[in-house]
């Protein structure tokens, strides 16, 4: 693509700022050591950016839902005025700008000196082979290579794609119930097949506790709970958030953990009944999960775990509850799995989302972690609840 600017122009370049490259350049940041600040990151490259002779924007397409990025042009700045700063609004909140890490960036920047192309031809300017050096640095510090123009990871957060849920459910903790499912419209966990079908989720029916109980008076109680769940329990995905609501009368508690609940782990939360609850963000999990590749920082946590009318087991083993429903969304089970599988390791290894248009991808380690960076840019990350 070329620039469209009157003058000369190099071809222009599709910049997404907020790769780590930066901040190790800086110091700002050792990998292993220090905990990722993408939104801190970006906005000082776009500052420093901004105020390089020679860029300009060329085109803002940060509000595609696809593939959000700005175009930045070199520019012959002695022919016509091409200054056109970035002036969006900074998005990404965050506390005050590192005046020494935007200072070197700066001088990071000014080692990329505009030179004439020496072939025939139409005007135009190139840059110069020039290695970007930090000065704190000996070595140089080029931009990493390790990302295609598409990353598929970023299927994860396309309206209508589907997320694949496994859902277990268990009376007294004894595993009574396991299915996978996927659908658009989200599930509904309910008691009885006689349900309103015109509620949205794909039912599914937790199963009577007579076909795996033993127990007469915990059969009873198990099942005066399934009729309370009335309209039932909803889940559904919207964009990096899942949201949760109970359309009956029975009160139900939530706590995303490990896969295998520990005795002493706290609610996160009851799920509300006259609107929907956040329960799960997907912009923290990537964050966890990047810190969790450099090998600090332990495994993110992706299970959710709903508790059906009664309390949380705050003090007791979750095995003494009465009804206790896991969902895991398999897609992030697959993401921390390849996450340990590949370690600091070179080697390929060959996950699946588990989302509806989705293909094993073959990855190397650094291909890995560059995906998860890049995808952690087109997160926001407000506060519990917020839409």
């Amino acid at each position: 693509m070329v620039g469209r600017k009157q003058g000369w122009s190099c071809p222009v370049t599709a910049i997404k700022p907020g790769k780590p490259a930066w901040a190790e350049a800086t110091g700002a940041y050792v990998p292993g050591r220090d905990k990722p600040d993408l939104p801190t990151w970006k906005r000082n490259f776009r500052s420093a950016l901004n105020r390089k002779d020679g860029l300009c924007l060329a085109e803002d397409r940060s509000k595609d839902p696809h593939d959000p990025h700005k175009i930045y042009e070199f520019v012959n700045s002695g022919v016509g005025d091409f200054s056109q700063p970035d002036s969006s609004p900074d998005t990404n909140g965050g506390g005050s700008t590192s005046d020494t890490q935007e200072n070197i960036l700066d001088e990071l920047l000014g080692n990329m000196v505009l030179a004439p192309l020496p072939d025939p031809g139409p005007p135009s300017l190139a840059v110069a082979p020039q290695p970007l050096r930090s000065p704190s640095l000996d070595s140089p510090t080029p931009f990493p290579n390790l990302e295609p123009s598409e990353n598929p990871l970023k299927r994860l957060l396309v309206p209508g794609e589907e997320w694949e849920f496994e859902v277990t459910a268990f009376y007294r903790g004894r595993q009574v119930f396991q299915q996978t499912i996927s659908c658009p419209e989200g599930l509904r966990l309910v008691g009885s097949e006689v349900g309103d079908r015109t509620l949205p989720g794909w039912p599914i029916t937790l199963p009577d506790p007579g076909m795996s109980l033993t127990d007469r008076g915990v059969m009873s109680y198990v099942r005066h709970v399934l009729s309370s769940l009335g309209g039932g329990l909803a889940l559904r995905r919207a964009g990096q958030r899942l949201w949760a609501q109970r359309l009956g009368h029975c009160h139900t508690y939530w706590a995303v953990s490990e896969e295998l609940l520990n005795s002493g782990h706290g609610p996160d939360g009851e799920v509300p009944k006259d609107k929907e609850g956040g329960v799960f963000d997907l912009g923290p999990f990537i964050v966890d999960l990047i810190t969790f590749t450099e090998g600090s920082g332990r495994s993110p946590r992706y299970a959710l775990w709903f508790c059906v009318g009664e309390s949380w087991p705050q003090d007791q083993p979750w095995t003494k509850r009465l009804v206790m429903v896991k969902v895991v969304p398999t897609c992030l089970r697959a993401l921390v799995e390849i996450a340990r599988v590949g370690g600091a390791s070179s080697l390929e290894n060959t996950v699946d989302l588990h989302i509806s248009n989705s293909h094993p991808l073959s990855l190397t380690s650094d291909q890995y972690k560059a995906y998860l960076q890049d995808l952690v840019e087109d997160m926001d990350f407000q506060g519990p609840g917020e839409t």
